[in-house]
């Protein structure tokens, strides 16, 4: 489960980066909370247009924020970004302390934070694939999300504390202050210890990585499911403050319905790192799963039994993104990994500014409940989209032994045709079909590495 933990530069981003996560997420509940109760009186509908001023920029940005991953030093590009996200985390708290700060303003914050943002994830998330070895990517992704989701536990109910205690200000600036653990710790990485970057002729053009998810059907599948549960499904912020205030509770009762999710989450990320490797079908599995739980979610009659229907709900939503995720860095090619992943987060990100808005009209008119089901509904659609792939696709057969079982094929290769020949690869990458990449510079292969998995 920690075998990544073995990599001094892993062990010292994963401190830096849980230190600064559970800045972010106090950030992240004090930001809702402004909106909802400072800047509002209760308006559901403007926390989900301040969370889609948040996500658009990656959307909007995609092409450039992958090939800037692509093309500049990710370790350079991450202290730039870092720091640019606690000078304007300490700018928002000193504005809500000296009482400045209004709601058009706030949406000017939100907006500049995305656009940062947009430039930041990418890097992030391509940049622990430079940490460790190849076949260890899987597991430090799974342990990234572990990461963030031990935060998750830990942010939002500190975040609450504070609100009530000190006020949202502080929360802002406490934020602030913990960016300096990822910014040391990316000034103690041991550069020569990096994974040497994978480069291709043709690696500087933008459109080749949406030549190349074209190209795959898997990653297309997977992308359509991440999109829908992310516009529709994640708006964890709207469905956990409302309803805390539904079941009449105040800040602190929000900050721990967020770590209570966390507490699933963590569960489900942890488990991902058990795994040798990211599959497509539990992608599928956590979507129909992730449903469920939010359906059932929406019908709790009381505070507690919703906070506990939200362990399982956190549980099913992180492993269906932290599979998703894993699976995406682990079966794309090196050379274009940052602009794959800056389209997977433009996605998973980018629905919200789709979602959120409407999540909030629908919360503000019929009630938080009503919310939850819209986001139950949209991962209903994600499951359906998944298993009629996969059933499609020919990878669901009757079992050869069991008269009324199925067997399921993950074993069907990733054959880069125009680079090497089918017969010379001896890939077992997950649920994925043959490609071609039409118009891309593919470099030569050297024999001896003809059998590495792609």
């Amino acid at each position: 489960m920690f075998r990544s933990f073995s990599v001094f530069n892993y062990r010292v981003w994963f401190i830096g980066a849980l230190v600064s996560n559970v800045g972010q997420w106090m950030q992240g509940t004090a930001l809702s909370w402004v909106v909802l109760t400072q800047l509002t009186d209760n308006d559901a509908g403007a926390m989900g247009i301040t969370m889609a001023l948040q996500f658009a920029p990656p959307l909007l940005l995609v092409g450039v924020t992958g090939w800037v991953a692509d093309r500049f030093d990710r370790r350079r590009l991450l202290l730039l970004t870092q720091s640019l996200l606690m000078a304007i985390g300490a700018l928002i708290g000193v504005l809500i302390l000296s009482g400045t700060m209004t709601l058009p303003l706030m949406y000017v914050f939100a907006f500049v934070l995305g656009m940062v943002a947009a430039f930041d994830n990418p890097t992030r998330q391509a940049f622990v694939s430079d940490l460790v070895a190849r076949e260890n990517a899987s597991n430090a992704v799974a342990l990234n999300a572990a990461s963030f989701n031990s935060a998750r536990m830990i942010g939002p109910a500190l975040a609450g504390i504070m609100i009530v205690a000190v006020g949202t200000g502080w929360v802002f600036l406490a934020n602030a202050v913990t960016f300096l653990a990822m910014i040391v710790a990316l000034v103690l990485i041991r550069q020569d210890e990096l994974v040497p970057r994978v480069k291709a002729p043709g690696a500087a053009r933008l459109a080749d990585g949406f030549r190349y998810v074209r190209g795959r059907p898997d990653l297309m599948v997977a992308f359509a499911m991440v999109f829908l549960i992310g516009a529709f499904g994640m708006n964890f912020p709207i469905f956990a403050s409302t309803m805390a205030i539904e079941f009449g509770k105040d800040a602190d009762g929000y900050g721990l319905l967020s770590s209570i999710l966390a507490i699933g989450s963590l569960t489900g990320a942890l488990l991902a790192a058990r795994r040798e490797r990211a599959r497509i079908r539990m992608v599928i599995v956590g979507t129909g799963l992730f449903a469920l739980a939010a359906t059932v979610s929406a019908f709790m009659p009381t505070y507690v039994l919703y906070a506990v229907t939200l362990m399982f709900t956190g549980f099913a939503v992180v492993t269906t993104m932290t599979t998703a995720n894993g699976y995406v860095q682990t079966t794309t090619d090196p050379a274009l990994r940052g602009r794959v992943l800056a389209l997977y987060m433009a996605i998973l990100m980018g629905g919200t500014p789709i979602g959120a808005p409407i999540v909030g009209w629908v919360a503000d008119a019929y009630g938080p409940r009503a919310a939850i089901l819209v986001g139950a509904g949209a991962a209903f659609v994600a499951f359906g989209i998944g298993a009629t792939w996969m059933l499609a696709s020919g990878r669901v057969h009757r079992h050869e032994h069991r008269r009324f079982a199925l067997s399921l094929d993950e074993t069907r290769p990733i054959t880069l045709v125009d680079a090497v020949a089918p017969e010379e690869f001896s890939d077992e990458v997950a649920g994925t079909t043959p490609i071609r990449l039409p118009e891309m510079d593919v470099p030569e292969i050297a024999p001896a590495d003809r059998s590495r998995r792609v």
